[in-house]
């Protein structure tokens, strides 16, 4: 048996040792246990038995692998390494184990089927990936094999991509065509099993997934053309006739599930037209995303009625989203005034031969002010949009940005949240405003809040949510954390401390950008009003 000698990489080893100062020590509480831990086992064919693992995962910086057959000392092996170990035949449960540096761990178990018969009973599937253009997934298995091997037959691509028997392997195309697809299921037998059938790769024309939701933004700091995320300007017209001829040409709003999208189909140019002309001089760039499968450059002309259009050309990638920015100086630099802009021109390379799918378009300049931690209510210009939510009819609570009712003791400020917890609420029933930016969990993992309650022992709930997580059933992201406090004076201020480590769903890797805050928690509502102010984070 070959044993492989695992090595900390040099870089990670001379952060851990040469940092003495305690202020630069190396944190590695916040890394996640790897995922997707899993190996590719293949086996010579020519009944010796010989298996070779090949394992891989995410996060991972030593893999351990105990090979199931009454080996007691297990395989060490570092990333993108490999080991070899014969076996008798039989079948095996193998067992991978992947930690990383701060010695998490994640196993899994590897059926190992190590048979001197040839594969019999071969089923073998060939797809094309709905989403991802010119990509095709091939899934093989067949009794008493082990693994396969794929020759996806494209010009120039001569070595196979191998699979675990039963897993999926797949290839990207160059070109859609036809091509020759042949699998060579394989056991540890001398015999192989093969299949081929000619296969036509196809193209995807048209997203699956929506464009990036653009960040939250203060009213002043953005101009909304056509974006689902800010107030749009009225009366504009996405699809002017401005004698567009070319054969196949057409313009309309593609439906993604309820997501509305511009589509220029065969773009040779196109554009929009304002219902009056605006004036941009005051913001910093222009954004937009694209989505093309055969668009390779597309140039973006501003058009203002007193110093005509100038361009800017971006290249494009097929198949995903590709976010647009250009400063505005790209355009002044060019003598345009956009002052008094009032139309926009598209144009894509090739002519006429290609589409795009366009959304999130707007200007946009660096906000001076953020909604971001620590919050206190004091701006005059942020606009604070806290949303209640948990009436008794599932409906929203009251709450709003008031005048603080109560300058005295630990809280002097002049403005303050106040959240109303109406009779009958649910006992879940709280407010919560999506931030401008993620958390920077570097200041501190525990969250102070200036509490005023209208009784004592009344519960607060603090929740910190990442709504780019996936979400449950309920529409809620499923990635968060809550902590509790409990306000021990009535009809006075006071700070309550929520410490987020705490919390067994809490992780410095996370990327919290939403702040709750449920009063009262666990209990119905009884018609309270509850004050808070100076959301702030300490170490």
């Amino acid at each position: 048996m070959k044993k492989i000698v695992y090595v900390i990489n040099m870089l990670v080893l001379a952060l851990l040792l040469g940092c003495t100062n305690e202020n630069n020590l190396v944190d590695l509480s916040g890394l996640e246990n790897p995922k997707n831990v899993s190996a590719l086992t293949t086996v010579t064919q020519d009944n010796t038995g010989l298996v070779t693992f090949i394992p891989r995962g995410e996060g991972v910086t030593r893999y351990e692998i105990y090979f199931g057959d009454g080996t007691i000392a297990p395989a060490y092996v570092a990333p993108g390494a490999r080991v070899d170990h014969k076996y008798k035949e039989g079948v095996y449960d193998a067992k991978i184990v992947g930690t990383t540096l701060n010695g998490g761990k994640t196993e899994t178990i590897q059926k190992v089927v190590v048979s001197f018969k040839a594969p019999e009973n071969l089923v073998v599937t060939i797809e094309n990936d709905a989403q991802v253009s010119k990509k095709v997934t091939v899934t093989a298995k067949a009794d008493f094999a082990l693994f396969y091997d794929v020759y996806f037959g494209e010009a120039g691509k001569p070595d196979p991509i191998s699979g675990n028997n039963g897993e999926s392997v797949s290839y990207t195309y160059n070109q859609p065509g036809v091509y020759k697809i042949r699998v060579v299921s394989k056991s540890a037998a001398i015999q192989t099993t093969e299949f081929s059938k000619d296969f036509t790769v196809t193209e995807v024309n048209k997203p699956f997934a929506s464009a990036p939701t653009p960040p939250n933004r203060q009213a002043g700091d953005v101009i909304s053309i056509y974006s689902a995320k800010y107030t749009n300007l009225a009366g504009t017209d996405f699809f002017p006739y401005w004698g567009q001829s070319q054969a196949g040409y057409a313009a309309t709003e593609f439906d993604l599930n309820g997501d509305k999208i511009l589509n220029y189909i065969n773009l040779s140019y196109q554009g929009t037209q304002f219902a009056n002309s605006v004036d941009v001089s005051g913001m910093e760039f222009l954004h937009m995303d694209v989505w093309t499968a055969d668009v390779q450059k597309f140039t973006t002309f501003l058009i203002s009625k007193t110093s005509g259009e100038k361009p800017v050309v971006k290249d494009l990638v097929a198949g995903q989203w590709t976010s647009i920015e250009i400063p505005i100086t790209a355009f002044t630099s060019q003598g345009l005034t956009v002052k008094d802009i009032f139309q926009f021109k598209y144009e894509g390379t090739p002519s006429g031969k290609g589409s795009v799918f366009i959304d999130n378009i707007y200007f946009y300049k660096t906000p001076s002010q953020l909604n971001v931690m620590p919050i206190d209510f004091e701006s005059t210009s942020l606009k604070y949009t806290w949303v209640g939510f948990g009436a008794s009819d599932f409906g929203p609570i009251p709450s709003s940005v008031v005048a603080n009712p109560d300058k005295t003791g630990v809280n002097v400020s002049n403005t303050v949240l106040k959240i109303e917890k109406t009779a009958g609420a649910q006992v879940w029933a709280g407010a919560a405003m999506e931030l401008d930016a993620v958390v920077d969990l570097t200041k501190g993992k525990i969250i102070k809040v200036a509490v005023w309650s209208p009784k004592a022992g009344s519960k607060i709930l603090f929740k910190m949510e990442d709504t780019t997580s996936p979400k449950d059933g309920n529409g809620n992201p499923t990635i968060f954390v809550e902590v509790e406090a409990t306000a021990t004076v009535a009809n006075a201020w006071q700070i309550l401390s929520f410490d987020l480590t705490t919390s067994n769903t809490f992780s410095a890797a996370h990327k919290y950008n939403k702040v709750a805050l449920f009063p009262n928690f666990g209990t119905a509502g009884a018609a309270g009003i509850y004050y808070f102010d100076d959301i702030k984070q300490s170490n």
